[in-house]
């Protein structure tokens, strides 16, 4: 008699399965949780007062990168200091594994819908005007600095808001308020555009911690999504 093994879910159910995972919570003292609302309640104000700063600073000037490289120190030691990080781990066509090519799939689809966000955008002058005010400081220095900045800044951010900040929350809708306050703290130079896609980009790798319970997920796909749009959105605009 032949044994049938169970048959695996489709490809597009599996997706949607992994959309709606919640990743089982760590268990951790309660010292541990107290310090780290403590910690990302502080380094929240800290790292908004900085991002304030920086963009009183006009494109080209060497304070501009200078601050960038210090908010990612504190977004980064901030994360450290609250308690411990997490990897996370997926289960994709039957076996558990690091997401890595999930990250870098997630990443590369959002950089490519946000390349012809910004194609429609630039339909809308205002709208264009402030992504032309945010690009400017892609004109400012090197590529190869900008590049770092932008990817030391994606590594800092994720480890920071989708780990430390993500976890602070426990049960109490963790996407929902790191999402919120991802925006609020992205957004304090007043861009409607960067709060936009600091919304999008903050809600997707949200989704990523929760379904995997990491950052590994969020941390690359902010890394290709920072990549595409340092590299491939300034020449659209023809920068």
């Amino acid at each position: 008699m032949t044994q049938t093994s169970p048959a695996r879910p489709g490809l597009l159910c599996e997706i949607s399965e992994i959309i709606t995972k919640v990743a089982l919570p760590y268990h951790e003292p309660r010292a541990v949780v107290q310090r780290r609302r403590i910690v990302v309640a502080v380094v929240v104000v800290i790292g908004a007062a900085v991002l304030a700063s920086m963009y009183t600073k006009a494109p080209g000037d060497p304070a501009f990168y200078q601050l960038s490289l210090v908010l990612a120190a504190i977004w980064a030691v901030g994360a450290v200091v609250a308690g411990p990080l997490h990897l996370g781990v997926l289960r994709f066509r039957g076996r558990n594994e690091r997401p890595v090519f999930t990250g870098t799939g997630v990443g590369l689809v959002l950089g490519g819908l946000f390349l012809l966000g910004g194609l429609a955008v630039q339909q809308i002058p205002p709208l264009a005007a402030q992504v032309t005010a945010v690009l400017d400081y892609t004109n400012g220095a090197s590529w190869r600095l900008v590049v770092l900045i932008a990817l030391v800044n994606a590594i800092a951010e994720e480890v920071f808001f989708r780990g430390a900040l993500f976890s602070a929350f426990g049960r109490h809708s963790p996407v929902v308020f790191s999402t919120l306050l991802y925006v609020v703290a992205m957004m304090v130079g007043g861009s409607l555009v960067v709060g936009a896609a600091a919304l999008v980009l903050g809600t997707v790798c949200a989704i990523e911690r929760r379904a995997t319970g990491g950052v590994l997920a969020p941390v690359i796909t902010h890394l290709v999504w920072s990549l595409v749009m340092v590299l491939a959105l300034p020449p659209l605009y023809g920068m």
